[in-house]
Protein backbone atom coordinates (compact mmCIF):
# COMPACT_ATOMS: atom_id res chain seq x y z
CA UNK A 1 0.00 0.00 0.00
CA UNK A 2 1.55 3.40 -1.16
CA UNK A 3 1.67 6.33 1.34
CA UNK A 4 -1.29 8.37 1.93
CA UNK A 5 -0.79 11.70 -0.43
CA UNK A 6 0.44 14.79 1.46
CA UNK A 7 -1.46 18.38 0.95
CA UNK A 8 -1.05 21.94 1.83
CA UNK A 9 -4.50 22.77 2.33
CA UNK A 10 -7.59 21.18 2.84
CA UNK A 11 -10.08 22.74 -0.20
CA UNK A 12 -6.41 21.58 -2.54
CA UNK A 13 -6.48 18.10 -0.92
CA UNK A 14 -10.50 17.71 -1.27
CA UNK A 15 -10.44 19.18 -5.16
CA UNK A 16 -7.36 16.53 -5.72
CA UNK A 17 -8.41 13.19 -3.81
CA UNK A 18 -12.06 13.69 -5.73
CA UNK A 19 -11.09 14.32 -9.21
CA UNK A 20 -8.59 11.32 -8.93
CA UNK A 21 -10.26 8.87 -6.62
CA UNK A 22 -14.35 9.61 -6.51
CA UNK A 23 -14.72 10.87 -10.01
CA UNK A 24 -13.50 8.06 -12.15
CA UNK A 25 -15.65 5.94 -9.95
CA UNK A 26 -18.84 7.91 -10.07
CA UNK A 27 -18.33 8.67 -14.15
CA UNK A 28 -17.98 4.71 -14.77
CA UNK A 29 -21.55 3.63 -12.63
CA UNK A 30 -23.56 6.98 -14.52
CA UNK A 31 -23.63 8.33 -10.91
CA UNK A 32 -24.34 11.45 -12.11
CA UNK A 33 -27.82 10.37 -13.83
CA UNK A 34 -28.88 9.08 -10.72
CA UNK A 35 -27.86 11.45 -7.58
CA UNK A 36 -26.17 14.13 -8.15
CA UNK A 37 -24.49 16.60 -11.04
CA UNK A 38 -20.01 16.03 -10.46
CA UNK A 39 -18.75 18.81 -8.06
CA UNK A 40 -16.22 22.00 -9.19
CA UNK A 41 -13.63 23.82 -7.52
CA UNK A 42 -15.64 26.41 -6.66
CA UNK A 43 -17.74 24.24 -4.63
CA UNK A 44 -14.55 23.20 -2.40
CA UNK A 45 -13.66 27.21 -2.53
CA UNK A 46 -17.00 28.87 -1.84
CA UNK A 47 -18.15 30.20 1.21
CA UNK A 48 -20.51 28.79 4.21
CA UNK A 49 -24.03 29.25 2.40
CA UNK A 50 -27.19 29.11 4.40
CA UNK A 51 -30.29 28.21 2.99
CA UNK A 52 -33.74 29.88 4.02
CA UNK A 53 -36.85 28.04 3.14
CA UNK A 54 -40.61 28.94 3.95
CA UNK A 55 -43.97 28.97 2.69
CA UNK A 56 -44.69 32.76 1.67
CA UNK A 57 -44.73 35.16 3.80
CA UNK A 58 -43.10 33.79 7.01
CA UNK A 59 -39.89 36.43 6.59
CA UNK A 60 -37.08 34.78 4.81
CA UNK A 61 -36.75 37.68 3.29
CA UNK A 62 -37.25 40.03 5.81
CA UNK A 63 -34.81 37.86 8.06
CA UNK A 64 -31.75 38.66 5.55
CA UNK A 65 -32.33 42.02 5.51
CA UNK A 66 -32.14 41.80 9.53
CA UNK A 67 -28.80 40.09 9.19
CA UNK A 68 -27.46 42.41 6.67
CA UNK A 69 -28.95 45.64 7.96
CA UNK A 70 -29.19 47.01 4.64
CA UNK A 71 -31.26 46.41 1.43
CA UNK A 72 -29.78 43.99 -1.16
CA UNK A 73 -30.76 44.25 -5.04
CA UNK A 74 -34.21 42.29 -5.95
CA UNK A 75 -35.42 42.37 -2.76
CA UNK A 76 -38.85 42.43 -2.26
CA UNK A 77 -40.87 42.28 0.79
CA UNK A 78 -45.15 41.86 1.27
CA UNK A 79 -47.76 39.70 3.04
CA UNK A 80 -48.60 38.34 -0.33
CA UNK A 81 -46.38 35.55 -1.60
CA UNK A 82 -43.57 38.37 -3.31
CA UNK A 83 -39.71 35.98 -3.98
CA UNK A 84 -40.05 34.56 -6.79
CA UNK A 85 -37.03 33.93 -7.36
CA UNK A 86 -33.76 32.15 -5.97
CA UNK A 87 -31.77 34.87 -4.81
CA UNK A 88 -28.15 34.23 -3.92
CA UNK A 89 -27.40 36.59 -1.97
CA UNK A 90 -23.33 37.39 -2.06
CA UNK A 91 -20.44 39.92 -1.14
CA UNK A 92 -19.60 41.91 -4.62
CA UNK A 93 -17.63 45.52 -4.84
CA UNK A 94 -20.50 47.11 -6.26
CA UNK A 95 -24.42 46.78 -5.92
CA UNK A 96 -25.95 44.46 -8.69
CA UNK A 97 -28.00 41.92 -9.91
CA UNK A 98 -26.11 39.08 -12.11
CA UNK A 99 -28.84 36.99 -13.94
CA UNK A 100 -29.31 32.98 -13.65
CA UNK A 101 -28.22 32.48 -17.40
CA UNK A 102 -24.71 34.53 -16.74
CA UNK A 103 -24.33 32.85 -13.20
CA UNK A 104 -24.38 29.01 -14.43
CA UNK A 105 -21.49 30.08 -16.77
CA UNK A 106 -19.41 31.54 -14.24
CA UNK A 107 -16.51 29.12 -12.96
CA UNK A 108 -15.77 31.38 -9.79
CA UNK A 109 -19.36 30.32 -8.49
CA UNK A 110 -20.46 27.11 -7.39
CA UNK A 111 -23.68 27.18 -9.52
CA UNK A 112 -22.37 25.77 -12.70
CA UNK A 113 -24.48 22.45 -12.99
CA UNK A 114 -28.11 24.25 -12.05
CA UNK A 115 -28.23 24.50 -15.96
CA UNK A 116 -29.49 20.57 -16.01
CA UNK A 117 -32.83 22.17 -14.65
CA UNK A 118 -33.44 24.17 -17.86
CA UNK A 119 -34.22 27.91 -18.71
CA UNK A 120 -38.27 27.85 -17.05
CA UNK A 121 -35.60 27.70 -13.50
CA UNK A 122 -32.53 30.15 -14.59
CA UNK A 123 -35.02 32.91 -15.50
CA UNK A 124 -36.27 32.13 -11.48
CA UNK A 125 -32.80 32.27 -10.65
CA UNK A 126 -30.68 35.58 -9.84
CA UNK A 127 -27.35 36.86 -7.78
CA UNK A 128 -27.77 39.38 -5.65
CA UNK A 129 -24.31 41.02 -5.17
CA UNK A 130 -23.17 44.03 -2.49
CA UNK A 131 -20.52 45.20 -0.07
CA UNK A 132 -21.43 44.09 3.25
CA UNK A 133 -19.15 42.59 6.02
CA UNK A 134 -21.84 39.60 6.91
CA UNK A 135 -21.09 38.93 3.17
CA UNK A 136 -17.39 38.67 3.45
CA UNK A 137 -17.94 35.43 5.35
CA UNK A 138 -21.03 33.82 4.50
CA UNK A 139 -23.66 33.74 1.70
CA UNK A 140 -27.71 33.44 2.05
CA UNK A 141 -29.94 31.83 -0.50
CA UNK A 142 -33.51 33.37 -0.32
CA UNK A 143 -35.99 30.59 -1.72
CA UNK A 144 -39.40 31.74 -3.06
CA UNK A 145 -42.47 30.81 -0.45
CA UNK A 146 -43.47 27.35 -0.95
CA UNK A 147 -47.50 27.65 -1.81
CA UNK A 148 -49.63 25.34 -1.52
CA UNK A 149 -51.93 23.37 -3.97
CA UNK A 150 -51.69 22.90 -8.03
CA UNK A 151 -49.85 26.59 -7.81
CA UNK A 152 -46.80 24.83 -6.34
CA UNK A 153 -46.65 21.48 -8.98
CA UNK A 154 -47.75 23.46 -11.63
CA UNK A 155 -47.09 26.82 -12.27
CA UNK A 156 -43.45 26.64 -11.48
CA UNK A 157 -42.42 24.95 -14.78
CA UNK A 158 -39.56 23.52 -13.38
CA UNK A 159 -38.88 20.83 -10.30
CA UNK A 160 -38.43 22.95 -6.89
CA UNK A 161 -37.96 20.33 -4.37
CA UNK A 162 -35.31 18.89 -6.62
CA UNK A 163 -33.50 22.67 -6.75
CA UNK A 164 -33.97 22.59 -3.38
CA UNK A 165 -32.44 19.20 -2.77
CA UNK A 166 -29.34 20.37 -4.98
CA UNK A 167 -28.76 23.54 -2.69
CA UNK A 168 -29.32 21.39 0.63
CA UNK A 169 -26.28 19.13 -0.92
CA UNK A 170 -24.07 22.39 -0.83
CA UNK A 171 -24.90 24.48 1.55
CA UNK A 172 -23.92 24.43 5.62
CA UNK A 173 -27.04 25.51 6.74
CA UNK A 174 -31.01 24.83 6.20
CA UNK A 175 -33.06 27.56 7.79
CA UNK A 176 -36.77 26.40 7.91
CA UNK A 177 -38.97 29.30 9.09
CA UNK A 178 -42.32 29.23 10.03
CA UNK A 179 -44.51 31.88 11.26
CA UNK A 180 -46.37 31.93 14.34
CA UNK A 181 -49.95 32.31 12.84
CA UNK A 182 -49.39 30.08 9.51
CA UNK A 183 -48.36 26.67 11.50
CA UNK A 184 -50.02 24.68 9.06
CA UNK A 185 -47.45 22.32 6.79
CA UNK A 186 -48.83 22.00 3.58
CA UNK A 187 -48.17 18.74 1.31
CA UNK A 188 -45.82 20.72 -0.71
CA UNK A 189 -44.10 21.79 2.30
CA UNK A 190 -43.77 18.55 3.75
CA UNK A 191 -42.58 17.44 0.43
CA UNK A 192 -39.77 19.90 0.32
CA UNK A 193 -38.73 18.71 3.83
CA UNK A 194 -38.89 15.26 3.04
CA UNK A 195 -36.39 16.07 -0.37
CA UNK A 196 -33.88 17.43 2.56
CA UNK A 197 -33.80 14.15 4.16
CA UNK A 198 -29.79 13.44 5.48
CA UNK A 199 -29.14 16.56 5.85
CA UNK A 200 -30.77 16.99 8.88
CA UNK A 201 -27.78 17.36 10.48
CA UNK A 202 -28.21 20.81 8.86
CA UNK A 203 -31.40 21.87 9.64
CA UNK A 204 -32.44 24.89 12.19
CA UNK A 205 -36.07 26.08 12.60
CA UNK A 206 -36.54 29.17 12.94
CA UNK A 207 -40.94 30.30 14.84
CA UNK A 208 -40.80 33.53 13.46
CA UNK A 209 -43.16 36.60 14.19
CA UNK A 210 -43.46 35.11 17.85
CA UNK A 211 -43.52 38.44 19.42
CA UNK A 212 -47.44 38.72 18.39
CA UNK A 213 -48.94 36.52 20.70
CA UNK A 214 -49.26 35.95 23.85
CA UNK A 215 -47.32 34.25 26.23
CA UNK A 216 -49.79 30.98 26.93
CA UNK A 217 -50.53 30.90 23.14
CA UNK A 218 -46.76 30.67 22.35
CA UNK A 219 -46.51 27.87 24.30
CA UNK A 220 -49.45 25.97 22.55
CA UNK A 221 -47.89 27.59 18.96
CA UNK A 222 -44.55 25.77 20.17
CA UNK A 223 -46.21 22.66 20.41
CA UNK A 224 -47.94 22.34 17.62
CA UNK A 225 -44.93 23.33 15.44
CA UNK A 226 -43.04 20.57 17.17
CA UNK A 227 -45.73 17.92 16.65
CA UNK A 228 -46.27 18.94 12.91
CA UNK A 229 -42.51 18.62 12.48
CA UNK A 230 -42.16 15.39 14.70
CA UNK A 231 -44.46 13.73 11.34
CA UNK A 232 -42.32 14.65 9.01
CA UNK A 233 -38.68 14.83 9.97
CA UNK A 234 -37.91 10.87 11.14
CA UNK A 235 -35.16 11.97 13.73
CA UNK A 236 -35.63 10.43 16.94
CA UNK A 237 -33.60 14.05 18.22
CA UNK A 238 -35.95 16.76 18.43
CA UNK A 239 -34.46 19.11 16.02
CA UNK A 240 -33.52 22.54 17.26
CA UNK A 241 -36.09 25.25 17.33
CA UNK A 242 -34.93 29.06 17.52
CA UNK A 243 -38.40 31.52 18.59
CA UNK A 244 -37.96 34.91 18.09
CA UNK A 245 -39.16 38.23 16.03
CA UNK A 246 -36.49 38.81 12.94
CA UNK A 247 -37.00 42.14 12.02
CA UNK A 248 -36.31 45.50 13.20
CA UNK A 249 -39.27 46.98 14.41
CA UNK A 250 -39.95 47.44 18.00
CA UNK A 251 -41.81 44.00 20.23
CA UNK A 252 -45.52 43.99 19.53
CA UNK A 253 -45.92 42.05 23.15
CA UNK A 254 -42.73 42.36 24.89
CA UNK A 255 -43.96 40.13 27.68
CA UNK A 256 -41.07 37.34 25.91
CA UNK A 257 -38.41 39.74 25.33
CA UNK A 258 -35.83 37.88 27.53
CA UNK A 259 -36.44 34.39 25.82
CA UNK A 260 -35.98 36.00 22.19
CA UNK A 261 -33.00 37.78 23.10
CA UNK A 262 -31.51 34.53 24.27
CA UNK A 263 -32.89 32.79 21.56
CA UNK A 264 -31.61 34.74 18.84
CA UNK A 265 -28.04 34.81 20.77
CA UNK A 266 -27.87 30.93 20.25
CA UNK A 267 -28.93 31.26 16.34
CA UNK A 268 -26.15 33.80 15.86
CA UNK A 269 -23.74 31.75 17.46
CA UNK A 270 -24.86 28.67 15.11
CA UNK A 271 -24.38 31.03 11.82
CA UNK A 272 -21.31 32.75 13.49
CA UNK A 273 -19.88 29.30 13.61
CA UNK A 274 -20.35 28.50 9.96
CA UNK A 275 -16.66 29.60 8.77
CA UNK A 276 -15.03 28.21 11.48
CA UNK A 277 -16.31 24.61 10.88
CA UNK A 278 -16.69 25.02 6.64
CA UNK A 279 -13.42 22.47 5.46
CA UNK A 280 -14.87 20.16 8.24
CA UNK A 281 -18.32 20.42 6.62
CA UNK A 282 -16.80 19.69 2.84
CA UNK A 283 -14.93 16.89 4.15
CA UNK A 284 -18.10 15.52 6.01
CA UNK A 285 -20.08 15.55 2.76
CA UNK A 286 -17.25 14.00 0.30
CA UNK A 287 -17.42 11.31 2.87
CA UNK A 288 -21.32 11.29 2.24
CA UNK A 289 -21.22 11.10 -1.37
CA UNK A 290 -17.99 8.55 -1.56
CA UNK A 291 -20.15 6.21 0.53
CA UNK A 292 -23.52 6.52 -1.81
CA UNK A 293 -21.13 6.38 -4.87
CA UNK A 294 -19.45 2.98 -3.70
CA UNK A 295 -23.52 1.78 -2.86
CA UNK A 296 -24.30 2.77 -6.09
CA UNK A 297 -21.53 1.18 -7.73
CA UNK A 298 -22.45 -1.90 -6.16
CA UNK A 299 -26.11 -1.59 -7.38
CA UNK A 300 -25.30 -0.71 -10.73
CA UNK A 301 -22.84 -3.62 -11.14
CA UNK A 302 -25.42 -6.29 -9.46
CA UNK A 303 -28.06 -5.32 -12.02
CA UNK A 304 -25.27 -5.64 -14.90
CA UNK A 305 -24.55 -9.12 -13.96
CA UNK A 306 -28.14 -10.01 -13.66
CA UNK A 307 -29.04 -9.16 -17.45
CA UNK A 308 -29.55 -11.80 -19.87
CA UNK A 309 -26.51 -11.13 -22.97
CA UNK A 310 -28.95 -11.86 -25.81
CA UNK A 311 -33.05 -12.22 -25.44
CA UNK A 312 -35.47 -11.26 -22.68
CA UNK A 313 -33.96 -8.12 -21.59
CA UNK A 314 -37.19 -6.36 -20.99
CA UNK A 315 -38.69 -8.88 -19.18
CA UNK A 316 -35.60 -9.03 -16.94
CA UNK A 317 -35.07 -5.78 -16.78
CA UNK A 318 -39.02 -5.07 -15.50
CA UNK A 319 -38.65 -8.18 -12.74
CA UNK A 320 -35.21 -6.77 -11.74
CA UNK A 321 -36.14 -3.42 -10.61
CA UNK A 322 -39.40 -4.74 -9.30
CA UNK A 323 -37.36 -7.09 -6.68
CA UNK A 324 -34.54 -4.03 -6.41
CA UNK A 325 -35.44 -4.05 -2.22
CA UNK A 326 -34.11 -8.19 -2.39
CA UNK A 327 -31.21 -6.51 -4.32
CA UNK A 328 -30.55 -3.73 -1.55
CA UNK A 329 -30.88 -6.70 0.87
CA UNK A 330 -28.11 -8.95 -1.00
CA UNK A 331 -25.97 -6.39 -1.30
CA UNK A 332 -26.17 -5.53 2.39
CA UNK A 333 -25.34 -8.44 3.88
CA UNK A 334 -22.44 -9.40 1.21
CA UNK A 335 -20.32 -6.47 1.38
CA UNK A 336 -21.45 -5.60 4.95
CA UNK A 337 -22.98 -1.66 4.04
CA UNK A 338 -25.71 -0.29 6.38
CA UNK A 339 -28.83 0.14 5.34
CA UNK A 340 -28.57 3.86 6.11
CA UNK A 341 -26.07 4.17 3.00
CA UNK A 342 -28.73 3.25 0.29
CA UNK A 343 -30.28 5.74 -1.90
CA UNK A 344 -33.72 5.37 -1.53
CA UNK A 345 -35.55 2.64 -3.20
CA UNK A 346 -38.84 4.05 -5.02
CA UNK A 347 -36.72 6.70 -6.47
CA UNK A 348 -34.15 4.56 -7.86
CA UNK A 349 -36.89 1.96 -8.85
CA UNK A 350 -38.31 5.19 -11.01
CA UNK A 351 -34.87 6.38 -11.99
CA UNK A 352 -34.31 2.53 -13.20
CA UNK A 353 -36.96 2.61 -15.55
CA UNK A 354 -35.53 5.40 -18.32
CA UNK A 355 -31.87 3.22 -18.17
CA UNK A 356 -30.50 0.64 -20.45
CA UNK A 357 -29.05 -1.38 -18.53
CA UNK A 358 -27.25 -3.16 -21.31
CA UNK A 359 -24.59 -0.12 -21.08
CA UNK A 360 -23.97 -0.69 -17.43
CA UNK A 361 -20.95 -2.00 -16.49
CA UNK A 362 -19.61 -4.98 -14.16
CA UNK A 363 -18.16 -4.66 -11.05
CA UNK A 364 -14.14 -3.29 -11.38
CA UNK A 365 -12.92 -3.71 -7.91
CA UNK A 366 -9.41 -1.53 -8.75
CA UNK A 367 -12.78 1.76 -8.40
CA UNK A 368 -13.79 0.74 -5.88
CA UNK A 369 -10.59 -0.19 -3.90
CA UNK A 370 -8.94 3.23 -4.59
CA UNK A 371 -12.22 4.88 -2.78
CA UNK A 372 -11.96 2.69 -0.10
CA UNK A 373 -8.09 3.66 0.33
CA UNK A 374 -8.90 6.97 0.25
CA UNK A 375 -11.75 7.00 3.11
CA UNK A 376 -9.34 4.58 5.35
CA UNK A 377 -5.84 6.63 5.36
CA UNK A 378 -6.60 9.88 2.98
CA UNK A 379 -9.07 11.35 4.87
CA UNK A 380 -7.34 10.79 8.26
CA UNK A 381 -4.91 12.73 6.54
CA UNK A 382 -6.82 15.53 5.64
CA UNK A 383 -8.68 15.55 8.97
CA UNK A 384 -5.07 16.73 10.97
CA UNK A 385 -4.81 19.16 8.60
CA UNK A 386 -8.42 20.47 9.24
CA UNK A 387 -7.38 20.42 12.80
CA UNK A 388 -3.70 22.39 12.59
CA UNK A 389 -5.86 25.43 9.47
CA UNK A 390 -8.17 25.97 12.48
CA UNK A 391 -5.64 26.26 15.15
CA UNK A 392 -3.48 28.94 12.77
CA UNK A 393 -5.97 30.47 11.65
CA UNK A 394 -7.48 33.46 14.15
CA UNK A 395 -11.07 32.20 15.09
CA UNK A 396 -13.02 32.83 12.30
CA UNK A 397 -16.33 34.48 12.74
CA UNK A 398 -19.49 36.37 11.09
CA UNK A 399 -19.10 40.10 11.78
CA UNK A 400 -20.75 42.88 10.87
CA UNK A 401 -24.85 43.80 10.58
CA UNK A 402 -26.81 42.21 12.81
CA UNK A 403 -24.21 40.69 14.51
CA UNK A 404 -22.40 43.75 15.73
CA UNK A 405 -25.15 45.06 17.50
CA UNK A 406 -25.28 42.89 20.62
CA UNK A 407 -21.47 42.47 20.49
CA UNK A 408 -20.29 45.58 22.96
CA UNK A 409 -22.15 48.32 25.07
CA UNK A 410 -25.00 48.19 27.09
CA UNK A 411 -27.36 45.75 24.58
CA UNK A 412 -24.89 42.84 24.47
CA UNK A 413 -26.60 39.70 26.38
CA UNK A 414 -26.73 39.76 29.59
CA UNK A 415 -25.15 43.25 30.36
CA UNK A 416 -25.73 44.25 33.52
CA UNK A 417 -27.31 41.28 34.82
CA UNK A 418 -26.45 38.21 37.05
CA UNK A 419 -22.43 38.97 37.93
CA UNK A 420 -22.67 41.92 35.57
CA UNK A 421 -25.07 43.95 37.66
CA UNK A 422 -23.60 46.98 38.73
CA UNK A 423 -21.20 47.16 35.84
CA UNK A 424 -21.47 50.86 35.61
CA UNK A 425 -22.53 52.01 39.57
CA UNK A 426 -20.33 54.44 40.88
CA UNK A 427 -20.22 52.54 44.04
CA UNK A 428 -19.48 48.75 45.11
CA UNK A 429 -23.12 46.45 44.16
CA UNK A 430 -22.65 44.69 47.00
CA UNK A 431 -22.57 47.31 49.23
CA UNK A 432 -26.19 47.33 49.15
CA UNK A 433 -27.09 43.93 51.23
CA UNK A 434 -23.79 44.04 53.16
CA UNK A 435 -26.07 45.26 56.45
CA UNK A 436 -27.43 41.69 55.92
CA UNK A 437 -24.55 39.83 55.36
CA UNK A 438 -22.65 41.03 58.22
CA UNK A 439 -25.32 40.36 60.90
CA UNK A 440 -24.91 36.54 59.71
CA UNK A 441 -20.99 37.03 59.53
CA UNK A 442 -20.68 38.26 63.18
CA UNK A 443 -22.40 35.30 64.50
CA UNK A 444 -19.87 33.07 62.77
CA UNK A 445 -17.31 34.02 65.35
CA UNK A 446 -14.75 35.99 63.82
CA UNK A 447 -10.91 36.14 64.47
CA UNK A 448 -9.27 39.29 64.01
CA UNK A 449 -12.24 40.35 61.27
CA UNK A 450 -11.84 37.17 59.79
CA UNK A 451 -13.89 33.70 59.83
CA UNK A 452 -12.51 30.55 59.04
CA UNK A 453 -13.46 28.24 55.85
CA UNK A 454 -15.31 25.56 57.87
CA UNK A 455 -17.12 28.57 59.67
CA UNK A 456 -18.17 29.99 56.12
CA UNK A 457 -18.96 26.25 54.87
CA UNK A 458 -21.67 26.18 57.45
CA UNK A 459 -23.02 29.10 56.36
CA UNK A 460 -22.57 28.72 52.31
CA UNK A 461 -24.10 25.28 52.17
CA UNK A 462 -27.28 26.32 53.17
CA UNK A 463 -28.09 27.49 49.96
CA UNK A 464 -28.06 23.85 48.76
CA UNK A 465 -25.93 24.79 46.19
CA UNK A 466 -23.80 21.54 44.83
CA UNK A 467 -19.86 21.92 46.56
CA UNK A 468 -18.39 22.23 42.93
CA UNK A 469 -20.24 25.26 42.46
CA UNK A 470 -19.48 26.89 46.17
CA UNK A 471 -15.47 26.04 45.43
CA UNK A 472 -15.72 27.89 42.37
CA UNK A 473 -17.44 31.30 44.96
CA UNK A 474 -15.10 30.27 47.22
CA UNK A 475 -12.21 30.74 45.04
CA UNK A 476 -13.94 34.14 43.50
CA UNK A 477 -14.77 35.52 46.94
CA UNK A 478 -11.39 34.73 48.51
CA UNK A 479 -9.31 37.38 46.59
CA UNK A 480 -5.97 37.63 49.18
CA UNK A 481 -6.06 33.94 48.90
CA UNK A 482 -5.15 33.44 52.88
CA UNK A 483 -8.07 30.69 53.19
CA UNK A 484 -10.26 33.01 55.52
CA UNK A 485 -13.11 35.58 54.45
CA UNK A 486 -13.15 38.92 56.27
CA UNK A 487 -16.64 41.07 56.47
CA UNK A 488 -16.23 41.92 52.45
CA UNK A 489 -14.99 38.92 51.44
CA UNK A 490 -18.37 37.44 52.90
CA UNK A 491 -20.13 39.59 51.41
CA UNK A 492 -18.82 38.98 48.23
CA UNK A 493 -19.88 35.00 48.09
CA UNK A 494 -23.04 35.59 49.62
CA UNK A 495 -23.43 37.90 46.81
CA UNK A 496 -22.04 35.03 44.05
CA UNK A 497 -24.86 32.37 46.05
CA UNK A 498 -27.38 34.96 45.03
CA UNK A 499 -26.70 35.32 41.41
CA UNK A 500 -26.27 31.52 41.40
CA UNK A 501 -29.83 31.02 42.73
CA UNK A 502 -31.11 33.24 40.19
CA UNK A 503 -30.12 31.20 37.66
CA UNK A 504 -27.33 33.37 36.24
CA UNK A 505 -23.99 31.82 35.09
CA UNK A 506 -20.88 32.60 37.41
CA UNK A 507 -18.05 34.41 36.14
CA UNK A 508 -14.54 32.77 35.22
CA UNK A 509 -12.58 35.40 36.91
CA UNK A 510 -14.52 38.12 39.20
CA UNK A 511 -14.51 40.74 37.46
CA UNK A 512 -13.28 44.56 38.18
CA UNK A 513 -16.71 45.91 39.16
CA UNK A 514 -16.93 42.99 41.81
CA UNK A 515 -13.46 43.55 43.80
CA UNK A 516 -14.61 45.37 47.11
CA UNK A 517 -12.90 48.87 47.72
CA UNK A 518 -10.26 47.46 50.10
CA UNK A 519 -9.10 44.87 47.98
CA UNK A 520 -8.80 47.24 44.67
CA UNK A 521 -4.92 48.40 45.66
CA UNK A 522 -3.81 44.81 46.13
CA UNK A 523 -5.03 43.14 42.61
CA UNK A 524 -3.58 46.43 41.00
Amino acid sequence: RKDPEVFQTVSEGLKKLYKTKLLPLEEHYKFHEFHSPALEDADFDNKPMVLLVGQYSTGKTTFIRYLLEQDFPGMRIGPEPTTDSFIAVMQGDVEGIVPGNALVVDPKKPFRKLNAFGNAFLNRFVCAQLPNPVLESISVIDTPGILSGEKQRISRGYDFAAVLEWFAERVDRIILLFDAHKLDISDEFSEVIKALKNHEDKMRVVLNKADQIETQQLMRVYGALMWSLGKIVNTPEVIRVYIGSFWSHPLLIPDNRKLFEAEEQDLFRDIQSLPRNAALRKLNDLIKRARLAKVHAYIISSLKKEMPSMFGKDNKKKELVNNLGEIYARIEREHQISPGDFPNLRKMQDQLQAQDFSKFQPLKSKLLETVEDMLANDIAQLMVLVRQEESQRPTQMVKGGAFEGTLHGPFGHGYGEGAGEGIDDAEWVVARDKPMYDEIFYTLSPVDGKITGANAKKEMVRSKLPNTVLGKIWKLADIDKDGMLDDEEFALANHLIKVKLEGHELPNELPSHLLPPSKRKITE
